[in-house]
């Protein structure tokens, strides 16, 4: 397996409520996030979400496509969300939210490691192209969510 660490920040002129809400609604993510093809609910969770599990399939400029499943294991409302991954990308995302003057950022960590073969077979060659994916993949939900 190969290990991936990513932090993505993304600054949006909004109150923290809404851009939680569109975060924390990941069925609703293929509607604004470009890149997201599928993202569904597979089991329910606790009223607050901890333990609700998501399939979601991925695909970005690059001619494959990543599938694995979160469960959500932490909720803070309003300030965090994390998730374990399994499938294709193994590992933990986590969101955080911050609010200031009328501006929220929000930080995401995905600490992943890939379970396809091929990827793991090209990741000394192939992490550079696989972080700019996951770049550009994390670039088009910043461009959508500011919308």
């Amino acid at each position: 397996m190969a290990d991936y660490e990513f932090l993505t920040t993304w600054l949006l002129e909004s109150p923290r409520e809404p851009v939680w809400e569109a975060v924390y609604d990941q069925a609703r993510w293929p509607q604004w996030w470009r890149g997201v093809e599928e993202a569904e609910e597979v089991r329910g969770g606790e009223e607050n979400g901890i333990g609700t599990v998501s399939r979601l399939v991925w695909k970005s400029l690059l001619p494959y496509r990543v599938e694995f499943e979160v469960t959500t294991t932490r909720v803070e409302h309003l300030q965090l969300l994390e998730a374990d991954a399994v499938g294709e990308l193994s590992g933990v995302g986590r969101w955080r939210f911050y609010e200031q003057d009328g501006i929220t950022a929000v930080l995401y960590e995905w600490n992943v490691a890939t379970s396809k073969a091929w990827m793991n077979l090209l990741a000394p060659v192939g992490r550079p192209i696989f972080e700019w994916n996951h770049d550009w993949v994390m670039a088009r939900g910043g461009e959508g969510i500011a919308k």
